[in-house]
C-alpha cells in the first residue's frame, strides 16, 4: 500500500472533489482516480460514493480515514527525522563512568566527532547514580554508566566486564586472603558504597562479625594507584588491572565468591525526541564491543 495513494484519498476525502485534489497535489484528475482506484482494488472496498451534492465517503471510506491520516503523519515523522540536521550541529551533552572514560574515552571521542563533525562534546565523567540523575534532569543528553536497573530512562546494552580482587605481590604474600572472613580483616579499596560495586561490598561482607575498613574513592586512577601502592585488596574490573598484572604490580587473589559482572548501558532520557542518543548509543557499543573482550553483553 502506497503512501502516495493515502494520501490522495485523504485530499479527495477532505477537499470533496477529485479535481482539487489533483490540484493541490500538483497532478492530473485522472492520475488521483487510478490511485484511488488502486487503493479500493487493494482494500477490496469501494471508498467514495458521487452523487448531485458532489464526492462522498462510503462507510468504509470513513473508517479508512483516521488509518490513512495515522500513516501519512507517521510517514512524514519518520522522514523530518532522518532528514532533519539539527542534531547534526550545537552542543550535545555525554556523561561517562570512570570505568569507561578510563578504558574508551579517546577511541569514543574519535569516531562520535567523525561521524558527527559539527557537533561539540561537552563531557561529564562522574558516578554512574550522579549521571543517572543528571538525565532525568535534563542535565545530560547521554549517559555511559554502570546500568542499575533502574527505570525512566532508555538503555542500550553496552558490556560486562568481570571483576577482580586485586593486590600488590608483596601484601598478597604478607596476608594470605582466601575467604570473605580473611577479607572482612582487610583494608578494602573500592568505589563508594552507593556504586554498584560498594552495593556488593556491603552485601558480601553483611554477614561477618564487623565491617572491613573500606577506602574508597570515585577516581579509577586514585584506586589504581592506592592498590598499587600496597595500601589494601582492590575491587576493580578486569580490564583496568590487566596491565598492572601483566608488569608484575598487582596479582590477582581467588576468592570465592567470585565477585559478579559489571554491566554497563548507554542511557538517555524517555522524552528525548532526537535520534542522535540513540546513534551515538549504537556507535559506542559497536566500538565497545568490537575493539576488546568485554565479556557478556546483557540485555535489560
Amino acid at each position: 500500500m502506497r503512501i502516495r495513494n493515502l494520501n490522495s484519498f485523504i485530499k479527495v476525502a477532505t477537499l470533496g472533489s477529485f479535481h482539487a485534489a489533483a490540484t493541490q497535489l500538483h497532478t492530473s484528475q485522472p492520475a488521483i482516480s487510478a490511485r484511488i482506484a488502486t487503493l479500493e482494488e487493494e482494500l477490496g472496498v469501494k471508498l467514495f460514493k458521487r452523487d448531485q451534492s458532489g464526492t462522498q465517503l462510503t462507510t468504509r471510506g470513513m473508517q479508512l480515514l483516521p488509518y490513512a491520516e495515522r500513516l501519512v503523519a507517521i510517514n512524514n515523522e519518520m522522514k523530518a527525522q532522518l532528514n532533519d540536521k539539527a542534531p547534526e550541529e550545537g552542543v550535545f551533552r555525554i556523561g561517562i563512568a570512570d570505568t569507561v572514560a578510563h578504558l574508551w574515552l579517546t577511541d569514543l571521542l574519535k569516531v562520535w566527532r567523525e561521524q558527527h563533525p559539527m557537533i561539540q562534546f561537552e563531557l561529564t565523567i562522574d558516578l554512574s547514580q550522579a549521571l543517572y540523575k543528571q538525565i532525568q534532569e535534563h542535565q545530560l543528553d547521554l549517559a555511559l554508566m554502570v546500568y542499575s536497573g533502574q527505570g525512566g530512562i532508555n538503555t542500550q546494552p553496552l558490556c560486562a566486564y568481570p571483576q577482580s580482587w586485586v593486590a600488590t605481590p608483596a601484601f598478597a604474600l604478607q596476608h594470605p586472603v582466601a575467604t570473605v572472613q580473611d577479607l572482612s580483616l582487610l583494608p578494602i579499596l573500592s568505589f563508594p558504597i552507593t556504586t554498584g560495586p560498594g552495593r556488593h561490598l556491603q552485601q558480601l561482607f553483611q554477614d561477618q562479625a564487623d565491617m572491613p575498613k573500606l577506602h574508597t574513592s570515585n577516581s579509577v586512577a586514585g584506586l589504581l594507584a592506592m592498590a598499587e601502592q600496597g595500601a589494601g585488596v582492590a575491587l576493580l574490573t578486569d580490564p583496568l588491572v590487566e596491565p598492572a598484572i601483566e608488569a608484575g604490580r598487582l596479582q590477582r587473589l581467588t576468592i570465592q565468591p567470585e565477585p559478579p559482572l559489571l554491566h554497563f548501558c548507554s542511557g538517555w532520557r524517555q522524552d528525548e525526541d532526537r535520534i542522535l542518543p540513540q546513534l551515538l548509543a549504537e556507535s559506542a557499543s559497536q566500538l565497545i564491543q568490537s575493539q576488546s573482550n568485554p565479556g557478556e553483553v546483557f540485555s535489560n
